[in-house]
């Protein structure tokens, strides 16, 4: 009695497989760290979110890992992968998280190009830069924003609430509401909802309005304004809270709680503005 061998097929691995748990073993600990530095904090809290959607439009606009045996494209890939590697290796050994999180987005773009093609960061421009907002901002950008915000949403707070008939007076970024005084900090500024609603406003338009640069340049310069108006207002009902319930009040739970609130604000003021847009637009094409 003879028996046949029965032929199984091999597993075969692509040639390009040991480009993943390499990108892994750089991404992990910088997500990491971000996770306990940055995206722990009210400005960089959009960052996993953006992480994610920002893979998701990749895989949305047809971006995929190629077959076994596709071309590899390492000449144009090599140089912006050196780069990457030197940068987050600058920015680990220093502890910079911006600066490694920077070379580990480069290290990224050069996976994208070996595994496709450099006309691949043409097509899928925008899923690429949206992928770079889940960084924190550099402490240099932050702190050059910070003062003006800082003087003018306390100047404007200032002014709607003595228009509102609050005894309320004002020494730089220092409110004084009756006997209380509330500090107009950093996170009160705009700078926590200007990057983070920029972030989720930028796919929003980019989803909702892609077809019309027109119309999703006019919504993109309509974020910042927003953004500005939605923390005066924030502001605006600390000081209310702080003259009925007391400081302690204004500084607890509804701190953070009227932070959470203003950021919902912010995305349904674009919303809305982008409908009255949209009729706008609509009504001049007729």
């Amino acid at each position: 009695m003879t028996s046949e061998a029965v032929a199984r097929p091999r597993l075969t691995l692509p040639s390009w497989w040991p480009l993943l748990p390499g990108l892994l073993i750089l991404a992990i600990p910088t997500i990491i760290s971000l996770a306990g530095s940055a995206w722990s904090t009210d400005t960089g809290a959009h960052g996993p979110i953006v992480l994610a959607t920002g893979l998701w439009l990749l895989h949305h606009d047809g971006w995929r890992l190629p077959a076994s045996g596709a071309p590899a494209h390492w000449r144009p890939a090599l140089p912006v992968l050196i780069a990457g590697l030197l940068v987050y290796a600058f920015g680990r050994a220093y502890d910079f998280i911006s600066v490694e999180g920077f070379g580990l987005y480069l290290t990224f773009l050069a996976m994208v190009i070996r595994l496709t093609e450099l006309a691949a960061l043409r097509r899928h421009a925008f899923a690429l830069f949206y992928l770079l907002l889940c960084l924190p901002p550099p402490g240099w950008l932050m702190t050059q924003l910070t003062a003006p915000l800082q003087v003018l949403v306390s100047w404007a707070s200032e002014g709607l609430a003595a228009g509102l008939g609050f005894p309320i007076a004002r020494e730089g970024v220092v409110l004084y509401v009756a006997q209380y005084q509330l500090l107009v900090e950093d996170a009160c500024a705009g700078l926590n909802s200007l990057f983070g609603l920029t972030a989720i406003s930028l796919l929003y338009i980019f989803l909702a309005h892609r077809a019309s640069l027109r119309h999703a340049g006019i919504l993109l310069l309509a974020v910042i304004p927003i953004a500005i108006i939605a923390n005066i207002i924030r502001v605006l009902g600390l000081i209310v809270i702080t003259y009925y319930f007391g400081d302690a009040a204004a500084q607890g739970f509804m701190h953070s709680t009227t932070g959470m609130v203003m950021f919902i604000l912010g995305l349904l003021l674009i919303m809305a503005f982008d409908q009255v847009l949209s009729r706008w637009l609509l009504r001049g094409r007729t």
